[in-house]
């Protein structure tokens, strides 16, 4: 079946702009003091961060991946997150099916910034600098952060990669654009080997280090096609109409480099949530 996206999504746009204007104030929060552990000692060259971090969902009560707390519990937790248990449009879902349409490349537009790292509490999160970002359909999002999960949120026919990543970006407007990237395992990422080895090992302040340059372009596959749907964010509070754009080409992540995240940061997937009457969409070549 070919759609059109913007026909595919008539009716669901109006409620999700509301919900992500109202999310983009969040995006500037620093994490909530409830998962900030004592200061751990920085990495050579990583300095205190002389502004907050953006982070996305990560402020309120506290809220974990497992038991009372975990993902099951989290609308319950606080009326802020009550989206988490009734919101129709939740991420992630799994990519088993999804339709063909004409869809645009997105635009990268990603330029060097220096390194700024923060483990949340969550999981280990890299900000960028102002001036990078993405266009799409003619609309412009800026990138704000990227951050990790293990294993994927994200499945393709119920199987999840070893990782994935997030780079999240916001518009003028207040709207969320947010990337996957499925990571399996193999050869050692170079892109993320310029950071790895400073990850902060428990939480604490947002670190600085002006003389490791990164691009997010290093980020991405060399494939950039890709599967779209409306979404909502993957942690509390839940908030819906996010644009998510998912990678249909993985990149490379070793052994030793998830094993380092798993014990800064250990599991932090949130389970699929359930497709609904929401429209996947992908390039013509790829429907089924």
């Amino acid at each position: 079946m070919k759609l059109s996206f913007k026909v595919a999504l008539v009716g669901v746009l109006a409620v999700g702009a509301a919900a992500a204007v109202a999310q983009a104030t969040a995006l500037k929060e620093p994490p909530a003091a409830a998962h900030v552990a004592a200061e751990p000692a920085a990495a050579p060259g990583l300095q205190m961060a002389a502004t907050p971090p953006a982070t996305a969902g990560h402020a309120g009560p506290a809220w974990t991946y497992a038991g009372a707390t975990g993902p099951e519990r989290w609308a319950a937790l606080s009326n802020d997150f009550e989206m988490c248990g009734i919101g129709a449009m939740q991420s992630p879902i799994d990519m088993s099916h999804f339709n063909g349409a004409s869809v645009d490349p997105i635009e990268f537009d990603y330029k060097l910034t220096p390194l700024e790292i923060i483990h949340n509490g969550h999981t280990v999160q890299v900000n960028f600098a102002p001036g990078s970002g993405i266009t799409v359909e003619g609309k412009r999002f800026e990138l704000l952060q990227a951050h990790f999960h293990k294993p994927s949120e994200y499945s393709m026919g119920g199987r999840q990669s070893a990782m994935e990543m997030h780079l999240v970006h916001k518009s003028a407007a207040g709207e969320l654009a947010v990337i996957g990237v499925l990571m399996e395992v193999g050869d050692e990422n170079v892109a993320l080997s310029e950071f790895w080895d400073a990850m902060p090992q428990q939480a604490g302040p947002a670190r600085s280090d002006p003389r490791t340059l990164i691009n997010a372009r290093d980020f991405l596959p060399r494939d950039t096609g890709y599967y779209r749907y409306m979404g909502s964010l993957t942690t509390p509070p839940c908030s819906e109409g996010v644009n998510w754009f998912v990678m249909r080409q993985p990149v490379s992540i070793s052994m030793a480099q998830i094993e380092r995240f798993a014990a800064a940061v250990g599991e932090n997937a949130r389970p699929v949530q359930p497709v609904n009457r929401r429209f996947v969409l992908a390039p013509l070549a790829s429907a089924k």
